[in-house]
Parts: C-alpha cells; sequence; structure tokens
C-alpha cells in the first residue's frame, strides 16, 4: 500500500465547491478521504467515487464528535483536516442582526476551532498531521457590506498563526488557503443575504451597487475554479515543509494593492470597483 493510501483526510463543506473538488482530486490521488457537511444528499456523487460520507453540522458539538469517533474507530487516525466549511452574510453593520453576525463567526470560526480541537489528540499521538483552513483574500482585505465575513476571516487568520507555534513541536503543519473569487454556492449566498437584509434599506444603493458588480464578476472569467483550489491543498498536503500560506492567483492583485495602498486609497479603489 502507498503512503498516500495510508493517510487520512476529513474534509468539512465536502458538499459543493472547493471542498467537493478536493474530495474529488485527493481520491484520485489514494487518499482515504472522509467528505463532511450538513447535506448529505448532495455527496452521493462523491460517495460512489469512494469518499467516506458523515453527516456534519460545524455549529453542533455531537455531530462533530461522532464524525471524529468513527474516523477514529474506522482508520485509527487522522492525517490531514480540511476545515473548509463557512459561508458568506452580507449586509450594512447598521442593518445585520446580532445572531446572524454571531453565527458567521460560529460557523467560520469557532465550530473550525471545536473540530481542530477534537483532532489535535489524535495528531498528537502520531507525531504528525496537517490542519488546512480555507481562509480569503477576505481575511487580509475589505469590501462593501462584508463587515461579519471579514472580520471573521481576519480572525481566522491570526487563529491559525497562534495555533501554527502550538502545534509545531507536535510535528503538526498548520496552513491558511487564501483564495479569491472563486466559482461557488458563496456567491448566491452572499446575493441573498444582501438584497435581504440591505436591499431596501438607507444602504440599499450600496447594495444593488454590490448585487451588480458581483453579477457582472460571475458572467466574466475572472472567478476561479474550485479544481485549482483543490490543487494548492493537494500541494499543502504533499509537500513536507508547506508553506505557512497559500494564495489562489486571483486573489495576488488585491492582496498586493492592500499591501502598497494607504487605507483612504484602497477605499477610493473599492468605491471606483463598485462604480459608487
Amino acid at each position: 500500500m502507498s503512503l498516500n493510501k495510508q493517510k487520512v483526510v476529513l474534509i468539512t463543506g465536502a458538499s459543493a465547491g472547493i471542498g467537493k473538488a478536493t474530495v474529488n482530486l485527493l481520491l484520485n490521488e489514494g487518499f482515504i478521504v472522509y467528505g463532511a457537511a450538513r447535506r448529505v444528499e448532495h455527496m452521493k456523487d462523491i460517495e460512489s467515487k469512494g469518499a467516506r460520507i458523515i453527516s456534519m453540522d460545524v455549529t453542533d458539538e455531537l455531530s462533530m464528535k461522532n464524525g471524529v469517533d468513527q474516523i477514529i474507530k474506522e482508520q485509527g487516525r487522522i492525517d490531514v483536516l480540511f476545515n473548509n466549511a463557512g459561508y458568506g452574510s452580507y449586509g450594512a453593520v447598521e442593518d445585520v442582526p446580532l445572531e446572524e453576525a454571531r453565527r458567521q463567526f460560529e460557523v467560520n470560526l469557532f465550530g473550525l476551532s471545536r473540530l481542530t480541537q477534537l483532532v489535535l489528540p489524535y495528531m498528537r499521538k502520531q507525531k504528525s498531521g496537517k490542519i488546512i483552513n480555507t481562509s480569503s483574500a477576505g481575511g487580509k482585505v475589505y469590501t462593501l457590506l462584508g463587515a461579519w465575513y471579514h472580520a471573521a476571516k481576519h480572525a481566522l487568520e491570526g487563529y491559525s498563526d497562534c495555533l501554527r507555534v502550538e502545534v509545531k513541536p507536535f510535528g503538526i503543519d498548520v496552513i491558511i488557503i487564501e483564495p479569491g473569487a472563486t466559482e461557488s454556492e458563496w456567491s448566491g449566498v452572499v446575493l441573498e443575504h444582501v438584497q435581504k437584509t440591505s436591499g431596501n434599506t438607507a444602504y440599499g444603493k450600496l447594495a444593488t451597487a454590490f448585487v451588480e458588480t458581483l453579477k457582472q464578476m460571475e458572467k466574466s472569467s475572472t472567478l476561479y475554479s474550485p479544481d485549482r483550489i483543490a490543487q494548492l491543498v493537494s500541494k499543502a498536503i504533499h509537500t513536507k515543509k508547506p508553506k505557512t500560506r497559500y494564495v489562489a492567483g486571483n486573489a495576488r492583485p488585491v492582496l498586493f494593492m492592500r499591501k502598497i495602498l494607504s487605507d483612504r486609497m484602497f477605499d477610493r479603489v473599492l468605491y471606483q470597483m463598485f462604480k459608487i
């Protein structure tokens, strides 16, 4: 049996987008892959290809614990945890209910952290492991109407840095993936939340501009393929000494602008981009 076939990978958010693309790629590479998501019915295709399917909600403690227990019972180890589950909820700060704001953090940070806590004892015991967290270019920059999403991703960046230095002595790597705009269900959720939350408020003009710009991006070729993000994840897994961060190609220009421009200048770029 090859080394790859001995490695066990748990991927959250496996029902669509980056998660599903990564499951497919790693299966082809010979890994034992567990795909976890709430929508089990959307994972039948990857199950037919050999993925082990787990019903998991990262806001539900019991489902996460049961999922990890199942993998350990069946495989005895977890070599890679790809924390990919997440979503974007957009709307003006004044309009977004705090319950929704808290859910952004619950899904994008606290659920991820709890699952990591459940997996870490096994990685420490085996003295190896890789924890890969899907952040975003949005973890380094900001945009209109995305305060809570960007806040959660900025927090994830800092959390991952701290986690990395804590677990390195145990032979565990922590890696951040920073995609830009990617083909996925993410934009559909964002559009729905923006229109519902701020479409008919004092921020309606901003919401309309945001929606139109995002729709134009979807029609263009600027969106990154989930398959290319999956390739970055694979690279991080295969590399003996992986980078701390992997930036997807279309995220590079905006991250570069954020680095060289002042806050006010970057603000103006945003207004120009959204034609405001």
